[in-house]
């Protein structure tokens, strides 16, 4: 299977960086990981919320851009529906076992994502009903990525 990451902004604290390195490492043996950061809009404090919006626009542009035909589109939002880490790994089997090998996460930025791709989207998925900053939920998706790949050989992960 091919996952692709597609998130907007680089990620800059250490911590968290370390930690997306390790989950590429542990997930190398199981999916083909690639993740695609797509740049982050300068935008002044105290923005208005037309200009918010078109922010979230132009990043949705390029979010759309760099999503490769066929795939199956996962839109990370607040509002999507939540799974438990064994509903994941079904999802991801279920797909898999129907021939769509291709999968890409969106992650927006801090103003979220644009109605553009939220409508791309074949799921709209939400980590948790709590706020995590988006290089955080990074780290706690490719977490949950390589969870539902343990799952799904009956490997046990208990980390």
């Amino acid at each position: 299977m091919h996952i692709r990451i597609v998130a907007v902004g680089k990620t800059k604290e250490r911590y968290i960086v370390d930690g997306i390195a390790e989950y590429e490492k542990r997930l190398h043996p199981y999916v083909k990981l690639q993740i695609t950061v797509i740049a982050e809009e300068k935008r002044p404090v105290g923005i208005s919320a037309a200009n918010e919006e078109q922010v979230r626009e132009w990043a949705g542009e390029r979010i759309i851009a760099a999503l490769p035909p066929g795939a199956v589109v996962v839109a990370l939002d607040v509002r999507g529906r939540l799974l438990s880490s064994e509903d994941l790994a079904a999802l991801l089997r279920d797909w898999e076992i129907a021939g769509k090998t291709s999968i890409v996460f969106v992650i927006g930025g801090d103003l979220g994502l644009s109605d553009a791709v939220l409508s791309r989207a074949d799921l709209q998925l939400s980590i948790s009903p709590m706020t995590f900053t988006h290089q955080m939920v990074r780290l706690i998706l490719l977490e949950q990525i390589y969870r539902a790949e343990k799952i799904n050989r009956g490997e046990p992960y208990h980390k």
